[in-house]
This record gives structure tokens, C-alpha cells and sequence, in this order.
């Protein structure tokens, strides 16, 4: 048998996806891959005009001297005893806008397929071979697109090239932010001391004044209470005697007395 089919993608870029036996084992369409096997390996279903047939097999590409691909290939029927051996060689050649893909080769079937008319099994087989160099010219275009992304984000400048600010825990920082503190405090108190001397207000007065129209001052606002919601539960008072309950002892004790003295005073009377 012998086919040709265009892709349009670089002849080297199409070379290089057939050596990539991933890429290869994903551009087969409708492959089941087995877990734990070969890249291409696994089950197949193989449409031929109204019937479909199952196979489970492996296969491999493999590079030429003479710059094509040999193709190798066993499967055997899923549910059946039917075979197929492949043979196949790939040979590329550069095209305006693309590859043009020379298939040649032979492929050997027994079983179910040898059922099946001539013409159909040959469009099957070229459908599928179509549909795999179709696939795998996609997954070439897109595996180009990904590197040139990735050449133009390296000519960016990356996060690690950026200048590093001075750390805040540096020693000239501190001093330049406490000279700077310094001054700003004698600038504050320079101009306090002007609206002290227009006003002729006494520092301490203007000073409680203005919390009192301003409001509480920060070491007030710090240690305040919180309010509202958040306010603590006062914990509950012990209840203490009254006053009057103070005298209530003594004052019985004293009766009691008295009346013990009256009651012997009247008993020597007798």
C-alpha cells in the first residue's frame, strides 16, 4: 500500500513528534492506553463500513538512516483470534506551507477483517492513518506555540533582576528615620509654642483643652475600656449586712442579760 498526506507543519517539527513516542501514542486516534505499559500500547477499535473491530496490541516508530520512520506494529482481536502485523515506512518531505508524509508498506490480517470487502478495510486504514498524522501535526503546532511563549517570557525581565529596597532593620535607616523623627517632634513643639505664645494660653490648659475638644488622648484611647458588645462582665458583688443588722447580736445578747438580772432580783425579793 502507499498514501501521502499534508500537514501543515515544518517537516523538522513533524520529525521531531515522531520521536516522541508520547506524542505519537496521543496523535492515535481513539487508543485506549493500557496503565503500566509501552506509551503506544493498549486497545483500538478499527471502524471498517458498518462493522467495528476491537484490537489490543503495541506499536513503535523508529527512525531511518535515510532520514523516514519505520512503523511496527501486533495486534490481536479483543474477542476473536483474528491478528495484524504492520510495516509501514513514513518518509517526509519539506512542501510550500508544510509536510507532505509518503506512507508505504504492508499489513497482514487474518480473523474478522479478512470478512470485510477489500475497499473498505483500504479507506479504514486510510482514514486512520489521515486522522493519526492530522493529530499529531496539532499537537506539534501546539507544542511550538508553548516554546515560543516561553522564549518570549524569558526575554522579560524576570522578578529576581528587580533592585532590592534597603531593609527597614538597617542602622543609618534607623538614625536617618530617628533624626527625621527628631526633627519633625521640634518642629511640632516650635509650633505649639507659637500658637501658645499668640493665644496666651498656659501649655498645660491649652494642652487639656484641646483633649477636651478633641477628645480623649491616646494613652486615654490605649488603655480605655472596651465598650459596647465587647465590654468586660462585671464580676458579681458580695452582699454585705446591713448597718442596722450590725447592732441585731449585741442588742439581744444585752436583752437576754437584763432579763436574767430582773428575773434573780424579783426571786430574792419573794
Amino acid at each position: 500500500m502507499e498514501h501521502q498526506v499534508f500537514v501543515p507543519v515544518p517537516a523538522g517539527r513533524l520529525a521531531a513528534a515522531l520521536a516522541d513516542p508520547v506524542r505519537v501514542a496521543r496523535a492515535v486516534p481513539g487508543l485506549q492506553q493500557d496503565a503500566g505499559a509501552p506509551p503506544v500500547a493498549g486497545r483500538l477499535k478499527l471502524r471498517v463500513g458498518g462493522h467495528s473491530v476491537t484490537y489490543r496490541g503495541t506499536a513503535r516508530v523508529l527512525a531511518r538512516e535515510d532520514g523516514g520512520y519505520a512503523v511496527e506494529g501486533d495486534a490481536t482481536e479483543a474477542r476473536g483470534t483474528g491478528s495484524v502485523k504492520l510495516a509501514l515506512t513514513l518518509r517526509l518531505a519539506a512542501t510550500d506551507g508544510g509536510t507532505t508524509v509518503t506512507v508505504s508498506g504492508t499489513a497482514d490480517a487474518t480473523g474478522r477483517i479478512e470478512e470485510l470487502p477489500a475497499d473498505a478495510v483500504a479507506s479504514a486504514a486510510a482514514r486512520l492513518l489521515n486522522r493519526f498524522l492530522e493529530g499529531l501535526a496539532e499537537r506539534t503546532e501546539e507544542t511550538g506555540e508553548a516554546e515560543e511563549t516561553r522564549e518570549a517570557e524569558s526575554g522579560h525581565t524576570s522578578v529576581f533582576d528587580t533592585e532590592i529596597p534597603p531593609s527597614s532593620l538597617d542602622a543609618d535607616s534607623d538614625d536617618d528615620e530617628e533624626d527625621a523623627g527628631d526633627q519633625g517632634d521640634a518642629e511640632d513643639a516650635e509650633a505649639s509654642a507659637g500658637d501658645f505664645a499668640d493665644t496666651g494660653v498656659p501649655p498645660a490648659e491649652a494642652a487639656h483643652a484641646r483633649r477636651t475638644m478633641i477628645g480623649r488622648s491616646a494613652e486615654e484611647v490605649d488603655h480605655a475600656p472596651p465598650r459596647g458588645r465587647y465590654a468586660p462582665v462585671p464580676a458579681p458583688q458580695t452582699v454585705t449586712a446591713n448597718q442596722a443588722l450590725r447592732w441585731a447580736a449585741p442588742a439581744a445578747a444585752l436583752a437576754v442579760a437584763s432579763a436574767i438580772v430582773v428575773g434573780r432580783a424579783l426571786r430574792k425579793r419573794r
